[in-house]
């Protein structure tokens, strides 16, 4: 029997028509795979696509935005072409998100022993004691010492961390295969930060799951992830291990991101910096993506869009600088 990985994207396209004349193509082309039991990172610059990507893993993507192309296969079988019906019963049991701000994915006027509850019986065959026992269990398990007391609270009655251990709590309440973390510590202080990191990377231990962890704090991705793919202009533009993409970054982008990290060995009076914005999704130049900010863009950069391609053992680069 031939392995398969537990998700493969292949050609993911998600465009939103903005209007009449202008599509937005926010995922254009996205190609990667992720392991049971392994940490991949989606690292770049706000507007590079790196949320819309996993809404579209998610098929949360709303109106105007549209999956055009591709094929995102879970666990072998393609989701793509899943009716609202069959994904609810995917979402939450196979596959669950953390998102960004956990004030605005718990539901105010619920309590967070409700929010788990519903989320157990809807998944697994348990009577409402049953559930309840669950949940208190999993609350124990993400770090609640008082997880019979905070069953009866409401998410403003948390603390921010707290409330993200919740949203954990939720996702992997039924142990999914697949943890697609979104920014899962953007509004948390450092302290914080690392506990939640340390919890998810614990969680995917202990249930083997795959994790699928969006940021843009390089510092993470160095601590947490086991590959790395750097995205820019709804495409990935560089894919590595995370030790090979530190030690040697190929694509000028993943450079300039490098670079613009503070390092306490470098004897430097200002960080590096890249020039210029990312270009809105539906004003992407003709050819590099990358091209109206690289310090190195020739004529053939403007004209036409290189390959995501194979430069050494399982690092990919987008770049005519290494053809």
């Amino acid at each position: 029997m031939v392995k398969h990985a537990l998700l493969e994207v292949e050609g993911l396209k998600t465009y939103f028509q903005v209007d009449k004349q202008r599509v937005a193509k926010a995922v254009d082309g996205v190609n990667f795979s992720i392991n049971s039991g392994e940490t991949v990172a989606l690292v770049g610059e706000s507007g590079s696509g790196k949320s819309i990507t996993s809404l579209s893993i998610m098929k949360l993507v709303g109106k105007p935005g549209k999956i055009r192309e591709g094929q995102i296969r879970f666990d072998g079988k393609d989701i793509v072409p899943y009716t609202d019906k069959q994904m609810a019963k995917l979402r939450g049991s196979e596959m669950a998100m953390v998102f960004q701000e956990p004030m605005t994915a718990l539901n105010p006027v619920f309590t967070i022993g409700n929010q788990l509850i519903e989320t157990i019986k809807k998944h697994k065959k348990l009577s409402k004691e049953q559930a309840h026992q669950k949940a208190v269990e999993i609350l124990k398990t993400v770090g609640f010492p008082r997880a019979e007391e905070t069953m009866k609270e409401y998410p403003h009655q948390l603390s921010g961390g707290m409330r993200q251990r919740a949203m954990i709590a939720i996702a992997i309440s039924c142990e999914p295969k697949l943890l697609i973390a979104d920014e899962p510590t953007t509004a948390l202080d450092v302290t914080i930060q690392a506990q939640i990191l340390d919890l998810l990377d614990e969680m995917k231990k202990k249930f083997n799951m795959a994790v699928l962890l969006i940021t843009h704090d390089l510092g993470v991705v160095a601590e947490y992830a086991d590959r790395v793919m750097v995205m820019y202009g709804g495409q990935i533009v560089e894919q590595a291990d995370v030790k090979e993409l530190f030690i040697e970054p190929k694509h000028p982008y993943t450079s300039g991101l490098l670079e613009s990290l503070p390092n306490l060995d470098d004897d430097v009076d200002r960080l590096g910096v890249i020039e210029g914005t990312v270009p809105p999704a539906y004003d992407f130049p003709v050819g590099c993506r990358f091209s109206d900010r690289c310090k190195f863009v020739k004529d053939r950069c403007r004209e036409s869009n290189p390959q995501l391609l194979e430069k050494e053992h399982n690092h990919k680069v987008r770049c005519y600088l290494f053809e």
